[in-house]
């Protein structure tokens, strides 16, 4: 396979996934407002999954490594169709989301316990 094309279905399957624990972090206070606690926490521990892959691999998404194998481009979002200023501030833009559904979550679930 030509490594264009290589680093294309990369930055497709690397997209895919951003866009489904984009869309968790996004999903767990709504999950939350709407007292669904189960779907809240599962989507919390499939994001903090996320993070401990991270976390294993020097806070780096492991496809990034595999994607840099075949450019030697190193723009922030060489690797992923995302815009440039938002893979350069991916982590502290969905990070503060993340806590913030957090948030929204352990207080609602706090509330429903009373």
């Amino acid at each position: 396979m030509e490594p264009s094309s290589s680093l294309l279905e990369i930055k497709l399957l690397h997209t895919a996934v951003w866009l489904f624990f984009a869309s968790c972090i996004v999903a767990i206070p709504f999950a939350a407002l709407a007292q669904r606690f189960r779907w809240a926490a599962l989507l919390s521990a499939l994001v903090l999954l996320e993070c401990l892959v991270l976390a294993l691999n020097r806070c780096r998404c492991p496809l990034t490594d595999v994607a840099a194998r075949f450019t030697p481009d190193r723009a922030p979002n060489f690797d992923i169709f995302l815009p440039l200023w938002l893979a350069r501030e991916n982590k502290i833009v969905f990070g503060s989301l993340f806590l913030f559904g957090e948030l929204v979550f352990f207080i609602k679930w706090r509330r429903s316990r009373q």
